[in-house]
């Protein structure tokens, strides 16, 4: 150590390296590498029951539950009735003297726990009508064949039945009937519903009968309330199951059909004989059917009777509404299965719902080969009320859908046949066990789905100010605890994010992917803990990763690397550099530098997270062999970097000559010149772009000198206003989903400097100063001049811009949190001026990419127009 020390020293001292770039404006340094690298992450060993390696262990158990399941759909009355017999399995080593079951349609109570919870501006779980509930007529235990009375409790969405007998440890079974009926809703915390078409009821159900709780070694009876957000933790077992409905409707659920003979036609069932043989959609019933007393068996009712092998659950759908078509499933052991859609005319269309079937199809051979095969013979797809809702072997998607976006909610509730339905986890706990996960098999499926059609590269970099906001949460949260703003994040977004660092940037595809196949394995049907599932990822990948879970799961840490600075050796590039790093924020990941060289040369470094063990700075030795042109920390935005703007580095210096004056009016001569901007007294531009897949239109008009209107839609969600902007001289008003945005002093200039166009042609007033960095900046590998703009109010503007060819390519508000803008692809319209057709932007906290189809200048805007 001492050896070690005095070599430092001398280095040092000798001179033999010289600061040649450095980035000064950095915040102050967060991180402690032993908080993020404690040894004590895990709280115990492994046991008899869950080892330490993340398998169940040898004395593993868990109860079971079998359904026979017997209803009649009342659809004058939107009514289900009927029956419910369960066999009920005890596999602990406990007796069990009291039993609890879910009665989830009393969360449509008025006085229901998940009406009491919800906020008064509503939202997806909220209630829009309100039922009875689950209406009991009785419950009771067989014994010797005959049906006693037992006393129970309903309690809320809970009902506990009072055994007189335990029921005895080690497999003692015990049958439970049920006689229960409840009122359909016409909107069921977006889970279930119905939904009126021209040619009838579309019916979606779900959580339709008493379904046992899990009693298990974590917790013992689980036993939290169903309030909306927080789905379900069920047990595992065999599903017979009967629908009694008017005849001319069709009914569709998990599993398989029995008696397809006696519910369906001659001519159907030989076009599903040939959808099974088809890997091309296949239509069963068309538009003629729909209105043709010859599509169904000539009866009243018909009793439909499906059986779904080892589920958690079951669903299904009924309307004479439906359309109809199906494709077989090619699965990887040689099994098939059968693909299907039902769907009503408004739905369909080769760029809607006409393409349903395809999507089901290769989501499900998708997830298939690459994870694990799919465990249900149909695969059900049904339009309606729903807008996205998962159960075995059937989903609910929303009726709207029509192209990339129905493909993502196909694929996203399809693949959690895998979470939660083939891998158990307690979604009433850990939503990110399911949402997460699932989320992140979406996004590798998409992206060789049909060969891409539907991928977009995601920019991490532009979602982390909004998925690490000072309101974000930690992943290890119960869905009903963490806020409604935040969900989509801390459920989907985030733990889906980290699955990819760990996939992308610290394990490999292979290791990965090897480590969550046997995760899936080892715990298909039964009910893996989060520890599980860390401890199984740790063995089989073969790293310890407690820091990583600890970080990522448990906390609301930040990412910021940032390049600090580049030195040479004895000031002379051909002798090599050293390319100095920080880890500003608290979250340890690994790094990966992208280095380009003057004559040309470029390379990529990777660094492991390890080197954050060190403490909070890194000096890297580089091989240079000419002057560093620009370093850049996570070149293709693959890590949410909170601060992106201290993640490059140039090692060159601005020409002499050049000042904050001339990079403003090269770039206004570069659009048109001031004069002709000048005489641009409106603007109307159109634009589109696409926002996690669903499609958004975007109308922006400017009147000189200071009104600005745009409103932001979403067409497939009934012309939604996902963001509407509207600034006439010192009034600005932002509404964002319907809400309105509370605005101070402050946040109004911001907005105004950010919206109104061509703010360049004030900046020679009096009251602005313009700074130009001394030091070349990098945008996207282009080289840019900052200029730093501050308002007479105060509002600090960062305006970057291309060396070459003068235009502005970067632009956002100097605070925390700002929205950055990208600007691309400058082209000319009617004036003779050039505004850019691609933006890249931030949305509701998500990337999205506005290119223009349309503009006009000049055209005689209203003042009227600008008037709330």
């Amino acid at each position: 150590m001492k050896f070690c020390k005095i070599i430092i020293v001398l280095f040092l001292a000798s001179g033999l390296h010289n600061a040649q770039a450095q980035n000064t404006d950095q915040p102050s340094v967060k991180y402690d590498q032993h908080k993020v690298f404690t040894p004590l992450f895990y709280p115990d060993k492994g046991n008899e029951l869950r080892t330490a390696a993340g398998t169940p262990g040898s004395k593993y158990w868990q109860n079971r539950a079998d359904y026979k399941l017997n209803v009649t759909l009342d659809t004058a009355q939107h009514r289900v009735s009927g029956t419910s017999l369960i066999t009920y399995t005890n596999n602990s080593p406990d007796g069990l003297s009291f039993l609890w079951l879910q009665v989830d349609q009393n969360i449509y109570r008025e006085d229901s726990r998940g009406e009491a919870t919800s906020p008064v501006t509503g939202g997806r779980f909220a209630n829009k009508t309100f039922t009875n509930g689950d209406e009991i007529k009785g419950v009771y235990v067989i014994k010797n064949g005959q049906a006693e009375k037992v006393d129970y409790l309903v309690t809320d969405t809970r009902l506990q039945i009072k055994l007189k007998d335990t029921l005895k440890s080690g497999g003692s079974k015990l049958q439970i009937k049920i006689d229960y009926a409840f009122n359909v809703p016409e909107y069921g915390t977006d889970r279930m519903g119905r939904q009126h078409t021209k040619n009838g009821w579309v019916y979606e159900i779900a959580q339709w009968y008493p379904r046992m709780e899990v009693y298990d070694d974590v917790t013992g009876w689980n036993v939290i309330p169903y309030m909306g957000a927080s789905e379900f933790y069920l047990e595992y077992g065999n599903f017979d199951y009967s629908i009694t409905a008017p005849a001319n409707l069709v009914v569709v659920g998990s599993g398989e059909l029995l008696n397809a003979a006696e519910v369906l036609t001659p001519t159907t069932i030989n076009r599903l004989a040939a959808a099974k043989n088809s890997d091309k959609t296949v239509t069963i019933r068309d538009s003629t059917d729909i209105i043709s007393s010859n599509s169904y068996p000539k009866k009243p009712n018909l009793t439909w009777h499906f059986f779904c092998k080892n589920s958690r659950d079951v669903s299904w759908a009924a309307s004479k509404a439906f359309l109809w078509d199906a494709a077989r499933i090619n699965l990887p052991s040689g099994k098939k299965a059968l693909a299907q859609s039902v769907y009503p005319v408004e739905s369909e269309g080769n760029g809607a719902w006409g393409r349903s079937t395809e999507y089901v199809k290769g989501a499900i051979e998708l997830y298939s080969n690459k994870w694990y095969e799919y465990t249900y013979p149909v695969a059900t797809n049904v339009a309606g009320v729903v807008g996205g809702m998962e159960y075995p072997g059937i989903v609910f998607c929303g009726g709207k859908s029509t192209g990339g976006e129905l493909w993502e909610v196909t694929n996203h509730e399809f693949g959690h046949n895998w979470f939660p339905m083939i891998v158990g986890s307690n979604e009433r706990k850990y939503a990110w066990m399911d949402e997460g996960f699932n989320t992140f098999i979406n996004k590798v499926d998409t992206k060789v789905f049909n060969k891409g059609e539907y991928f977009v590269k995601a920019d991490v970099q532009k979602a982390a100010a909004d998925m690490f906001s000072p309101d974000a949460e930690a992943i290890m949260n119960t869905p009903d605890v963490i806020q409604a703003n935040y969900l989509g994040y801390a459920a989907y977004e985030k733990p889906s994010l980290g699955l990819t660092i760990l996939r992308e940037q610290i394990l490999g595809e292979e290791r990965f992917d090897y480590a969550f196949r046997t995760y899936i394995k080892r715990w298909a049907f039964k009910h893996p803990t989060p520890w599980d599932f860390f401890h199984s990822m740790d063995n089989a990948a073969g790293e310890d990763l407690s820091w990583f879970w600890h970080e990522w799961f448990f906390t609301t840490w930040k990412v910021d690397q940032a390049i600090k600075g580049i030195d040479y050796n004895q000031n002379d590039p051909k002798q090599g550099a050293l390319i100095t790093i920080e880890n500003l924020e608290e979250m340890a990941l690994p790094v990966t530098i992208a280095v380009k060289e003057e004559n040309g040369k470029t390379s990529i470094v990777k660094l492991p997270a390890e080197i954050w063990q060190r403490g909070p700075t890194w000096t890297l030795a580089y091989k240079s062999t000419s002057k560093i042109v620009t370093v850049t920390i996570d070149p293709d935005h693959q890590l949410p970097d909170i601060n992106p703007e201290n993640n490059s580095l140039s090692g060159l210096q601005v020409p002499q000559g050049v000042t904050a004056a001339s990079v403003v009016k090269t770039y206004l001569d570069a659009i048109g010149g001031a004069d002709k901007l000048r005489s641009i007294t409106d603007l109307n531009i159109l634009s589109s772009g696409s926002l996690q897949g669903t499609n958004v239109n975007v109308n922006t008009k400017y009147k000189a000198p200071d009104k600005f209107y745009q409103d932001i839609i979403a067409p497939s969600y009934n012309n939604v206003v996902v963001s509407h902007i509207l600034i006439n001289a010192d009034s600005v008003t932002i509404q964002q989903m319907n809400g309105t945005v509370v605005m101070d002093h402050t946040i109004r200039n911001q907005t105004k400097a950010r919206f109104l166009p061509f703010p360049e042609l004030d900046y020679a007033k009096s009251g602005y100063s313009l700074e130009l960095a001394p030091v070349l900046q990098v945008v996207n590998d282009q080289l840019a001049y900052l200029v730093t703009v501050t308002h007479p109010d105060g509002v600090r503007v960062k305006c970057y811009f291309d060396t070459k060819t003068g235009l502005k390519i970067k632009q956002l508000t100097d605070t925390p949190g700002s929205t950055v803008n990208e600007f691309r692809d400058y082209r000319e319209v009617n004036g003779g001026i050039k505004i850019p057709f691609d933006t890249q932007t931030t949305l509701l906290g998500q990337p999205v990419e506005f290119k223009v189809s349309g503009a006009v200048a000049n055209s005689g805007l209203t003042d009227g127009l600008f008037i709330k």
